[in-house]
């Protein structure tokens, strides 16, 4: 399974969309970069320190240059801040989303390919997510780890 296509399905999945949430907004986390790890180890691949750091590498380079720009400016479209009529603000904020979910996508694509196909496995997902969480910035709770792993496995 591709990891765009494991995240579109752990995304459909319960209580799923709350934990990635929590750990983007709470906890400063890239949920890319989570949901990454947890696909390598469902395919049993390699995710050793090196392709750990450069994972962490490109999400960071990638979320600041795009993701981080856009989702910031489909926020700012929520409200109304300006006299713009509902209706093109909306939709205006819809396009936006669509080109955030690209550039979450070209990410995924991204990680997906840096990723080796052979060499992985046996490594507890919480373990997993807390050494990928650390590459990222600062640590996530466990719980709300442990919230995304209930989900998605």
């Amino acid at each position: 399974m591709t990891l765009w296509d494991y995240a579109v399905a752990v995304h459909a999945r319960a209580g799923v969309d709350e934990a990635c949430l929590e750990l983007q907004d709470r906890h400063g986390q890239c949920v890319s970069l989570l949901l990454w790890r947890l696909w390598a180890l469902s395919e049993a691949r390699a995710a050793g320190p090196e392709t750990l750091g450069a994972a962490a590498s490109c999400a960071r380079v990638w979320d600041e240059a795009a993701v981080a720009p856009l989702r910031a400016a489909r926020r700012a479209l929520k409200a109304p801040r300006a006299p713009i009529a509902d209706a093109a603000r909306l939709g205006l904020r819809s396009d936006v989303a669509k080109v955030e979910l690209a550039a979450e996508r070209v990410l995924l694509e991204t990680l997906e390919a840096l990723t080796p196909i052979h060499g992985g496995g046996g490594e507890a997902p919480l373990a997993a997510l807390i050494a990928v969480a650390a590459r990222w910035g600062n640590p996530a709770p466990d719980e709300a780890l442990e919230r995304l792993i209930a989900g998605a496995l």
